[in-house]
Protein backbone atom coordinates (compact mmCIF):
# COMPACT_ATOMS: atom_id res chain seq x y z
CA UNK A 1 0.00 0.00 0.00
CA UNK A 2 0.76 3.25 -0.74
CA UNK A 3 -0.41 7.06 0.98
CA UNK A 4 -0.05 10.02 -1.42
CA UNK A 5 -0.22 11.95 1.61
CA UNK A 6 0.46 9.69 4.81
CA UNK A 7 -0.58 10.93 8.66
CA UNK A 8 2.19 12.68 10.00
CA UNK A 9 1.19 12.03 13.84
CA UNK A 10 2.69 13.41 16.52
CA UNK A 11 6.53 13.45 15.66
CA UNK A 12 8.01 15.64 18.05
CA UNK A 13 6.15 13.06 20.86
CA UNK A 14 9.19 10.13 20.30
CA UNK A 15 12.53 12.01 22.48
CA UNK A 16 16.01 12.26 20.84
CA UNK A 17 14.11 11.70 17.27
CA UNK A 18 17.64 11.89 15.17
CA UNK A 19 18.86 9.28 17.23
CA UNK A 20 15.48 7.09 17.07
CA UNK A 21 15.80 7.02 13.13
CA UNK A 22 18.67 5.07 13.36
CA UNK A 23 17.43 2.45 15.39
CA UNK A 24 13.92 2.21 14.24
CA UNK A 25 11.55 3.17 11.37
CA UNK A 26 7.65 4.29 11.96
CA UNK A 27 5.31 4.16 8.95
CA UNK A 28 1.69 5.75 9.32
CA UNK A 29 -1.35 4.90 7.54
CA UNK A 30 -4.88 6.01 7.01
CA UNK A 31 -7.08 3.83 8.15
CA UNK A 32 -10.14 2.45 5.64
CA UNK A 33 -12.74 4.19 5.33
CA UNK A 34 -15.30 2.31 7.35
CA UNK A 35 -12.70 2.94 10.36
CA UNK A 36 -12.03 6.42 9.26
CA UNK A 37 -14.21 8.49 11.52
CA UNK A 38 -12.45 6.48 14.64
CA UNK A 39 -8.84 5.48 13.82
CA UNK A 40 -6.54 8.46 13.22
CA UNK A 41 -3.83 6.51 11.65
CA UNK A 42 -2.24 3.13 12.00
CA UNK A 43 1.08 2.80 12.95
CA UNK A 44 4.30 0.20 12.19
CA UNK A 45 7.38 -0.10 14.25
CA UNK A 46 10.01 -1.89 12.84
CA UNK A 47 13.59 -1.98 14.57
CA UNK A 48 16.67 -3.44 14.39
CA UNK A 49 18.94 -2.70 17.05
CA UNK A 50 22.60 -4.36 18.43
CA UNK A 51 22.15 -5.06 22.38
CA UNK A 52 19.17 -2.93 23.26
CA UNK A 53 17.27 0.23 22.77
CA UNK A 54 15.79 2.22 25.28
CA UNK A 55 12.89 4.49 23.53
CA UNK A 56 11.37 7.03 25.80
CA UNK A 57 8.01 9.14 23.92
CA UNK A 58 5.87 11.53 25.25
CA UNK A 59 2.25 9.92 26.13
CA UNK A 60 -0.29 11.87 23.89
CA UNK A 61 -4.15 11.98 25.03
CA UNK A 62 -5.07 9.78 22.93
CA UNK A 63 -6.05 5.84 23.10
CA UNK A 64 -3.80 3.67 21.25
CA UNK A 65 -4.56 -0.25 20.22
CA UNK A 66 -1.15 -2.33 19.88
CA UNK A 67 -0.53 -6.11 19.09
CA UNK A 68 2.10 -6.82 21.86
CA UNK A 69 3.08 -9.66 23.72
CA UNK A 70 0.53 -12.08 21.24
CA UNK A 71 -2.31 -9.85 22.33
CA UNK A 72 -4.07 -6.82 21.21
CA UNK A 73 -3.32 -4.55 24.36
CA UNK A 74 -5.45 -1.18 24.41
CA UNK A 75 -3.21 1.54 26.37
CA UNK A 76 -5.59 4.04 28.09
CA UNK A 77 -4.36 7.48 28.28
CA UNK A 78 -1.45 8.11 30.96
CA UNK A 79 0.20 10.64 32.98
CA UNK A 80 3.07 8.74 33.49
CA UNK A 81 6.66 8.90 30.99
CA UNK A 82 6.67 5.99 28.74
CA UNK A 83 9.52 3.97 27.45
CA UNK A 84 9.74 0.59 25.54
CA UNK A 85 13.00 -1.49 25.53
CA UNK A 86 14.07 -2.35 22.01
CA UNK A 87 15.97 -5.44 21.25
CA UNK A 88 17.28 -7.36 17.92
CA UNK A 89 14.68 -7.35 15.22
CA UNK A 90 11.11 -7.44 15.77
CA UNK A 91 8.22 -4.89 14.58
CA UNK A 92 4.99 -3.68 16.51
CA UNK A 93 1.81 -2.64 14.37
CA UNK A 94 -0.71 -0.14 16.42
CA UNK A 95 -3.69 1.91 16.03
CA UNK A 96 -4.39 5.67 17.64
CA UNK A 97 -7.72 6.76 17.57
CA UNK A 98 -9.03 10.26 17.29
CA UNK A 99 -10.33 12.05 19.74
CA UNK A 100 -13.40 10.29 20.59
CA UNK A 101 -12.99 7.61 18.33
CA UNK A 102 -12.29 4.57 21.08
CA UNK A 103 -15.87 5.52 22.89
CA UNK A 104 -17.75 4.20 20.05
CA UNK A 105 -15.82 0.72 20.48
CA UNK A 106 -16.02 0.25 24.12
CA UNK A 107 -19.77 1.90 24.50
CA UNK A 108 -19.01 3.62 27.88
CA UNK A 109 -16.60 6.16 29.21
CA UNK A 110 -13.00 5.67 27.98
CA UNK A 111 -11.73 7.25 30.87
CA UNK A 112 -11.94 3.95 33.24
CA UNK A 113 -9.01 3.01 31.05
CA UNK A 114 -6.32 5.98 32.25
CA UNK A 115 -3.27 4.86 32.96
CA UNK A 116 -4.17 0.87 32.46
CA UNK A 117 -3.37 -1.63 29.39
CA UNK A 118 -5.72 -3.92 29.07
CA UNK A 119 -6.76 -7.07 26.23
CA UNK A 120 -8.75 -5.70 23.81
CA UNK A 121 -10.77 -8.82 23.66
CA UNK A 122 -11.66 -8.17 27.73
CA UNK A 123 -12.83 -4.79 26.57
CA UNK A 124 -14.89 -5.22 23.40
CA UNK A 125 -15.80 -9.03 24.01
CA UNK A 126 -14.22 -10.02 21.05
CA UNK A 127 -11.06 -12.66 21.11
CA UNK A 128 -7.68 -10.60 20.09
CA UNK A 129 -5.18 -13.49 20.49
CA UNK A 130 -5.19 -14.80 17.23
CA UNK A 131 -5.16 -11.47 15.41
CA UNK A 132 -2.46 -10.44 17.25
CA UNK A 133 -0.63 -13.70 17.04
CA UNK A 134 -1.19 -13.62 13.49
CA UNK A 135 0.37 -9.68 13.02
CA UNK A 136 3.25 -10.36 14.87
CA UNK A 137 3.99 -13.72 12.69
CA UNK A 138 4.37 -11.46 9.53
CA UNK A 139 6.51 -8.65 8.22
CA UNK A 140 4.10 -7.91 5.40
CA UNK A 141 2.54 -4.21 6.40
CA UNK A 142 -0.81 -4.60 4.16
CA UNK A 143 -0.95 -7.97 5.65
CA UNK A 144 -0.70 -7.31 8.98
CA UNK A 145 -2.65 -3.73 8.89
CA UNK A 146 -5.62 -5.47 7.23
CA UNK A 147 -5.77 -8.19 10.05
CA UNK A 148 -5.87 -5.48 12.85
CA UNK A 149 -8.48 -3.37 10.56
CA UNK A 150 -10.91 -6.41 10.12
CA UNK A 151 -10.33 -6.98 13.95
CA UNK A 152 -12.12 -3.25 14.98
CA UNK A 153 -14.23 -3.48 11.16
CA UNK A 154 -15.89 -6.61 13.40
CA UNK A 155 -16.93 -4.73 16.77
CA UNK A 156 -19.00 -2.77 14.95
CA UNK A 157 -18.87 0.69 16.33
CA UNK A 158 -21.36 3.16 15.39
CA UNK A 159 -20.66 7.20 14.72
CA UNK A 160 -20.84 9.19 17.27
CA UNK A 161 -21.82 13.33 16.55
CA UNK A 162 -20.08 13.96 20.27
CA UNK A 163 -16.32 12.21 18.51
CA UNK A 164 -16.55 15.12 15.86
CA UNK A 165 -17.15 17.56 18.55
CA UNK A 166 -14.14 16.59 20.46
CA UNK A 167 -11.96 15.93 17.90
CA UNK A 168 -12.15 19.47 16.78
CA UNK A 169 -12.11 21.15 20.12
CA UNK A 170 -8.60 18.66 20.38
CA UNK A 171 -7.39 19.94 16.65
CA UNK A 172 -8.24 23.28 17.70
CA UNK A 173 -5.85 22.72 20.88
CA UNK A 174 -3.00 20.70 19.15
CA UNK A 175 -2.70 23.53 16.70
CA UNK A 176 -3.26 26.45 18.75
CA UNK A 177 -0.75 27.44 21.20
CA UNK A 178 -2.06 30.68 22.15
CA UNK A 179 -4.77 28.14 24.25
CA UNK A 180 -3.34 28.04 27.77
CA UNK A 181 -6.67 27.69 29.90
CA UNK A 182 -10.07 25.45 30.14
CA UNK A 183 -12.14 28.16 29.90
CA UNK A 184 -11.13 29.18 26.65
CA UNK A 185 -11.84 25.63 25.26
CA UNK A 186 -14.99 25.94 27.17
CA UNK A 187 -16.18 29.51 24.95
CA UNK A 188 -15.26 27.92 22.19
CA UNK A 189 -17.25 24.48 22.80
CA UNK A 190 -20.52 27.02 24.30
CA UNK A 191 -20.86 24.95 27.21
CA UNK A 192 -19.60 25.35 31.14
CA UNK A 193 -16.26 23.94 32.67
CA UNK A 194 -17.84 21.34 34.71
CA UNK A 195 -19.71 20.18 31.42
CA UNK A 196 -16.49 20.12 29.32
CA UNK A 197 -14.85 18.57 31.88
CA UNK A 198 -17.27 15.42 31.81
CA UNK A 199 -16.97 15.38 27.81
CA UNK A 200 -13.59 15.55 28.00
CA UNK A 201 -13.22 12.45 30.78
CA UNK A 202 -16.35 10.06 28.90
CA UNK A 203 -14.50 10.64 24.93
CA UNK A 204 -11.60 11.83 25.57
CA UNK A 205 -10.39 9.53 28.62
CA UNK A 206 -8.43 12.57 30.76
CA UNK A 207 -9.78 15.94 31.60
CA UNK A 208 -9.01 19.27 29.39
CA UNK A 209 -6.03 20.84 31.45
CA UNK A 210 -3.88 17.88 31.05
CA UNK A 211 -4.56 18.11 27.77
CA UNK A 212 -3.65 21.59 27.01
CA UNK A 213 -0.82 21.40 29.28
CA UNK A 214 0.37 18.14 27.27
CA UNK A 215 -0.06 19.91 23.99
CA UNK A 216 2.13 22.91 24.90
CA UNK A 217 4.56 20.41 26.05
CA UNK A 218 4.75 18.85 22.78
CA UNK A 219 5.29 22.32 21.27
CA UNK A 220 8.16 22.80 23.65
CA UNK A 221 9.95 19.83 22.41
CA UNK A 222 9.19 20.72 18.86
CA UNK A 223 11.30 23.39 19.57
CA UNK A 224 14.02 21.02 21.20
CA UNK A 225 14.30 19.31 18.55
CA UNK A 226 14.61 22.04 15.73
CA UNK A 227 18.44 22.74 16.10
CA UNK A 228 17.90 26.27 16.38
CA UNK A 229 18.28 28.34 19.43
CA UNK A 230 15.30 28.65 21.68
CA UNK A 231 15.02 31.73 24.49
CA UNK A 232 13.27 29.46 26.83
CA UNK A 233 11.48 32.44 28.97
CA UNK A 234 10.10 33.96 25.76
CA UNK A 235 8.62 30.39 24.56
CA UNK A 236 7.34 29.97 28.02
CA UNK A 237 5.47 33.26 27.86
CA UNK A 238 4.18 32.27 24.68
CA UNK A 239 3.03 28.54 25.96
CA UNK A 240 1.13 30.01 28.88
CA UNK A 241 3.73 29.15 31.75
CA UNK A 242 4.17 31.50 34.60
CA UNK A 243 7.80 31.69 33.65
CA UNK A 244 10.63 29.96 32.90
CA UNK A 245 10.84 27.78 36.03
CA UNK A 246 7.46 26.34 35.26
CA UNK A 247 8.65 25.36 31.93
CA UNK A 248 11.26 23.64 33.02
CA UNK A 249 10.05 22.00 35.77
CA UNK A 250 6.77 20.53 33.85
CA UNK A 251 9.62 19.55 31.11
CA UNK A 252 11.70 18.11 33.32
CA UNK A 253 8.82 16.08 34.82
CA UNK A 254 7.71 14.61 31.71
CA UNK A 255 11.09 14.16 29.96
CA UNK A 256 13.82 13.58 32.87
CA UNK A 257 16.06 16.72 31.77
CA UNK A 258 15.42 20.11 31.40
CA UNK A 259 14.71 21.77 27.97
CA UNK A 260 18.07 23.48 27.31
CA UNK A 261 20.04 19.80 28.62
CA UNK A 262 17.57 18.23 26.15
CA UNK A 263 17.86 20.53 23.22
CA UNK A 264 22.04 20.32 23.37
CA UNK A 265 21.79 16.49 24.02
CA UNK A 266 19.41 16.30 21.08
CA UNK A 267 22.03 18.88 19.00
CA UNK A 268 25.14 16.85 19.87
CA UNK A 269 24.25 13.47 18.42
CA UNK A 270 25.46 12.62 15.10
CA UNK A 271 24.43 9.33 13.04
CA UNK A 272 26.55 6.72 12.61
CA UNK A 273 28.72 6.23 9.71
Amino acid sequence: MTESTPPHGTPEAVLHPDEAAERFTVARRHPRESLAPFVEYIWIVHWAVDGTHEQQVLPQPRIHLAAEDGRLLVHGVSRDPFSRKLMGTGHVIGVAFRAGGFRPFLRSSVGALEGTVLPAGDLLGRGDGPVAAAALDTVDDDEMTALVEDYLEAVQPERDPTTERVAALMERIEHDPSIHRVDEVAALAGMSVRSLQRMFTEYVGIGPKWVIQRHRLLDAAEQAHSGHPVVWAELADRLGYSDQAHLIRAFTAAVGTPPATYARQAGSWRPRG
